[in-house]
């Protein structure tokens, strides 16, 4: 079986290999190799194939004399052998006329297709592709190229891009109304009429919904989303298209808040649109993340880019990026493209925000709403802590009063017990002095009257005894003057005895009436000098520091009393502060008449003040 030769030009030979072509090293020629279907290689088939061969699977080439009563046209009989052909066949131009023919023939009008566009050029308004058809692999399974003219672009590309936002480029997937047109000069190609819109936009809505759907079988759809909010942007990276205008105005913003140190930016480049876009941002954020040695991680990502077509937007959905944006453990920030247009990276972003400026004011907002915040509860805690103050203050203030209060009444009460326990010590010392003094006169009376009515009973029994003997002895004076004598021995030694125990009595019960009068005098004395040794524990300084005055002569004796202060001309005063030396004047001379003794009291001493005591 003869081989299907093919003519393919350099520039297609990968397209021509893709559908399964072969390469004849010895002809140096392209073939399709048997058992493949020959109707993808239509457009590079030799001339010296017959039509019939060349147009056979589709049956484009009807036979003569079919049912339709057409006769084939004379080129295409020729070259089929139906007519007696010359030898040298026929010319090209024949070949290509006949074909253009039987295309233009067999398709008079438009046919609705579905294609990808590979590449998209305007040249003098017309609108010129190569489009393409691929299989689940991406495989390409049939190629051509097509054209919108001028006239028809005005008409059916402005409906399609306000109704889908995309305009016609590479990647972009459409259905269309094309005619199959097939020109000597230039060949196979396709013009298109008429695009259907909502094609496009169930195209790009049926990918997202396929993401979404794989996304949420996997259970990370919502991961990202779900990071708690960063309390405050110190570090960001940032993921762009290098050069991009969206960049430069996301620069503008974050160079100003790095400029002051508010929150630094780090920058990492990669394609957003073409063929592997996306596989190159996800490998471009995986590599800056991995290399980053900063001192504190990065509190979010910021994916951002200009502006664009929805199909230029479209190569980032896919499926690999979305997932990697769904696993980061960084929330994502993206801000793609304009207010209108959204991807599936916004859907599973932790944030979204219109445009690319938007993102560094969202994040200088962030900054701002944190640091006032801050402030306040800065503010909150400096008010709290003022109140606090205050508070206490008040506290030890009124506490300060209570103490001051409680040591005025206790000082004035303690001066009061002091006063009336000094009063009390002296009244009671006066008291069992005078008692004292009374009970030892009353016992020296008693004494006096006891020994004095002993004595005049002794004299009064001495004198009975002595005239009992004196009549005895007169009586008996003849008779017993021995005896007289003897009992006169008797009496007077009897009376002597008794004259001594009388004396010895009396002596000793003067002694004890001595020596109670001289305790109780002790007793009354070590109580008042303890009492005052108590009193005058406070100190004299304290004492003096309450507003009292100790007052001595200027040979350093204490006065205690105001006569005794009038009877010196010079009295020395010490205060808490230092001692002052003053001259009394006498105004009325007065003399106590209890005691002759003591100098004369002023009433009315006038102290004026001489000197500073040295």
């Amino acid at each position: 079986m003869p081989l299907h030769y093919l003519d393919v030009p350099f520039r297609q030979k990968d397209d021509a290999k893709a559908l399964g072509a072969r390469w004849d090293g010895a002809a140096r020629r392209w073939y399709v190799p048997d058992g493949l279907d020959p109707t993808p290689f239509a457009a590079w088939r030799s001339g010296t194939q017959t039509v019939a061969a060349f147009l056979g699977a589709q049956d484009a080439v009807p036979p003569a004399g079919d049912a339709a009563g057409v006769p084939a046209p004379l080129a295409l009989r020729d070259a089929a052998g139906l007519a007696g052909a010359p030898a040298q066949g026929v010319s090209l131009s024949q070949l290509l006329g006949g074909v253009a023919s039987v295309v233009a023939e067999r398709f008079g009008s438009g046919v609705w297709t579905t294609v990808e566009v590979l590449q998209a050029s305007l040249r003098n308004g017309h609108v010129f592709l190569e489009v393409s058809e691929r299989d689940a692999a991406g495989r390409v399974l049939a190629k051509a190229q097509a054209a919108i003219w001028a006239g028809t672009a005005a008409r059916i590309l402005p409906p399609f891009e306000q109704a889908t936002g995309a305009t016609i480029g590479a990647g972009i997937k459409l259905l269309v109304r094309a005619r199959p047109v097939f020109k000597p000069q230039y060949g196979f190609s396709l013009e298109v009429d008429a695009i259907d819109p909502a094609f496009t936009l169930g195209d790009l809505e049926a990918r997202r919904r396929d993401i979404r759907r794989q996304l949420q079988a996997e259970g990370v759809q919502d991961r990202n989303r779900r990071l708690p909010a960063p309390w405050d942007y110190r570090r960001v990276l940032v993921v762009a298209p290098e050069g991009g205008a969206g960049l430069g105005d996301f620069r503008r913003e974050a160079d100003r808040l790095e400029r002051f140190g508010i929150c630094r930016f780090a920058y990492a480049t990669s394609r957003f649109q073409g063929e592997g876009a996306a596989r190159e941002v996800l490998a471009a954020l995986r590599a800056a993340l991995a290399r980053d040695k900063g001192p504190e991680p990065f509190d979010a990502v910021a994916l951002i880019r200009g502006g664009g077509a929805v199909n230029d937007l479209a190569w980032l959905d896919d499926l690999e990026l979305a997932r990697g944006v769904c696993l980061l453990e960084v929330p994502v920030l993206t801000g793609i493209g304009h207010e209108r247009d959204r991807s599936i990276l916004d859907e599973v972003a932790h944030a979204r925000f219109d445009t690319p400026s938007k993102v560094v004011a969202g994040i200088e907002q962030h900054i701002v709403r944190r640091a006032r915040e801050a402030r306040a509860a800065f503010d909150a805690v400096a008010d709290q802590a003022r109140r606090g103050l205050q508070d206490a203050r008040a506290r030890i203030e009124r506490d300060r009063a209570r103490v001051e209060s409680g040591a005025r009444s206790g000082l004035a009460a303690a001066r009061q017990d002091a006063s009336a326990a000094w009063g009390d010590v002296r009244l009671a010392a006066l008291q069992t002095v005078h008692r004292a003094r009374q009970a030892a006169e009353q016992d020296a009376q008693a004494v006096r009257h006891g020994a004095a009515r002993q004595l005049a009973v002794a004299r009064q029994d001495a004198a009975m005894h002595w005239e009992r003997v004196q009549a005895r002895a007169r009586a008996t004076v003849a008779h017993a003057r021995g005896a007289v004598r003897t009992a006169q021995a008797t009496v007077m030694d009897q009376a002597g005895r008794d004259a001594r125990a009388s004396r010895r009595g009396l002596d000793g019960l003067l002694r004890g009436v001595g020596d109670g009068a001289r305790q109780a005098l002790d007793d009354a004395r070590r109580g008042a000098e303890s009492l005052v040794r108590e009193i005058a524990g406070q100190g004299p300084e304290k004492t003096l520091g309450r507003g009292f005055a100790l007052v001595r002569t200027p040979d350093g004796r204490t006065v205690t009393s105001a006569r005794a202060a009038a009877a010196q001309p010079v009295l020395a005063l010490t205060f808490g502060d230092g001692p002052v030396a003053v001259r009394t004047t006498d105004t009325t001379d007065t003399t106590d008449a209890t005691d002759a003794t003591a100098p004369p009291v002023a009433p009315d001493t006038t102290f004026s003040r001489t000197q500073d005591a040295p």
